[in-house]
């Protein structure tokens, strides 16, 4: 490129100086390519270079003028049909190895940020995008195997689409043929019965002259029932095996190990809906039009729960080998069901916000949970642990704490039912919750109080601002 340009340069210069006495030196970078071409002449005058563009030569000089010519040329990143090896990413501190996941097929077209395969960890799937638009040209791992960071995962081929990959459309589906269907057999009308409707009914059949004769019962023999025929099963009755992701293994692992060390009891309570379920019909519009959200149950619950906590810090508590750590921060965990397993994202110093931050924190983790993109540092932590079951018409149930906290609440579904108000019963929206405990750790005053304290700021959130 620079001799190119050298050999363009030179008609307009050899009229004023000789080509003997010229060369030129090109450089090049990783985001442009510059190429300077250096004409000098090689003289001993040491008068200062002038800088002159290419489309405009001075005019000005002297028999041992210095003339430097510089043009940019602008290079894409992208290096076509060039081979690059992607690598595991980086897991966090508390996370040494996982499961590969492979998500595209050889010979597949990739654009970028695609995910190619997903890396599936004890706590989170971590998603390896395609660092530009290519072709999967070879995968280095099988499906399954177990990877460390920095383990080469695939080889990408960067190119532009290819030209069969565009949707094609699809053919048009043929008009099928009338079929001929054979003429319909006429069917003759049916007699008409003309006369008078009588009006007396028919004669009665005479009674036979025999007696009937009877059998005694013992002389009766069953008959024996027709041999069945071996007629065979429709549906297929294979069995398939698949392996469990790491996600739910984990989870198992944690729900065994709570009901082996903690000593676990359930205490249950009922709570009247009626209050919210107003609340949320008269500020549901404003609140959507200010906030951009729904008023939903949860943020009720969470932060009755987090005024719960504070009143009986034992149950935010937990057992630490032979101490008891008190925490003065309230992180509250929100079960959340996905089609890779259970997880528990972390809503954090539930004690500091209100209505409208724990809806907002909510959507975004509900959010990061849909897309499979939550963090291990969305899950670590957690003081206490909510689990909403009545969202697939859970009616009664016994939550299984979350470990190493010390208590999770268990909500279920909303329904009517006859109560007794004033020595009068009328129907209202009844929600059962369970509260499930550490007896170790949390006696039973504490825990029935706790739970009647999130039964009275979810009926009448007024005890809230009032802390009574």
């Amino acid at each position: 490129m620079a001799l190119l340009l050298f050999q363009r340069c030179l008609p307009r210069l050899s009229s004023r100086f000789s080509t003997q006495n010229v060369k030129y030196i090109t450089t090049e970078t990783s985001q442009s390519l510059r190429v300077k071409s250096h004409i000098c002449c090689l003289s001993q005058c040491n008068k200062n270079t002038d800088i002159l563009n290419f489309d405009k030569i001075s005019k000005s000089c002297c028999n041992h003028s210095q003339f430097i010519f510089t043009r940019k040329f602008h290079v894409s990143n992208n290096y076509y049909n060039e081979v690059v090896v992607v690598n595991t990413p980086s897991f966090a501190d508390s996370i040494s190895d996982g499961d590969v996941k492979l998500e595209k097929a050889v010979g597949d077209f990739v654009k970028e940020d695609d995910v190619v395969c997903e890396i599936e960890t004890d706590k989170t799937s971590v998603p390896v995008p395609s660092p530009k638009s290519g072709i999967v040209e070879e995968y280095l791992v099988e499906d399954g195997q177990t990877v460390t960071a920095g383990t080469p995962l695939f080889k990408l081929k960067i190119t532009d689409a290819p030209a069969d990959s565009a949707p094609k459309s699809a053919p048009a589906a043929e008009a099928p043929t009338p079929t001929q269907q054979p003429p319909k057999a006429e069917v003759a009308p049916a007699s008409s019965t003309s006369g008078p409707i009588p009006t007396t009914p028919p004669p009665a059949q005479p009674l036979p002259k025999d007696p009937i004769s009877t059998k005694p019962l013992d002389s009766i023999k069953p008959k024996s029932a027709p041999a069945s025929q071996n007629v065979p099963l429709s549906g297929s009755r294979s069995e398939t095996k698949v392996n469990m992701s790491r996600i739910r293994l984990r989870t198992a692992q944690r729900l065994k190990q709570a009901q082996n060390e903690c000593a676990m009891l359930t205490t249950f309570n009922e709570i009247d809906m009626s209050n919210v379920i107003d609340l949320r019909k008269q500020y549901k519009d404003a609140f959507l039009k200010k906030f951009g959200l729904k008023l939903g149950f949860m943020s009720a619950f969470v932060k009755a729960s987090a005024y719960a906590l504070t009143d009986q810090p034992v149950v935010n508590a937990v057992i630490d080998n032979k101490e008891i750590s008190y925490r003065d921060y309230i992180d509250i965990s929100v079960a959340v069901s996905t089609p890779k397993g259970l997880v528990v994202p972390v809503i954090r110093s539930v004690e500091k916000m209100n209505y409208a931050d724990i809806e907002k924190e909510i959507a975004s983790l509900g959010e990061k949970a849909r897309t499979g993109s939550l963090a291990i540092e969305d899950m670590e932590g957690g003081t206490f642990t909510i689990s909403n079951g009545g969202v697939f018409g859970s009616l009664f149930g016994t939550p299984i704490i979350n470990p190493p906290q010390s208590a999770i609440l268990g909500m279920h579904a909303i329904n009517d039912k006859p109560v007794a108000i004033n020595g009068k019963v009328e129907i209202r929206p009844i929600m059962v919750v369970a509260l499930t405990y550490d007896h170790r750790l949390i006696d039973g005053r504490e825990a029935v109080t706790f739970l009647k304290k999130i039964k009275s700021a979810v009926e009448d959130p007024r005890v809230i601002l009032l802390d009574i």
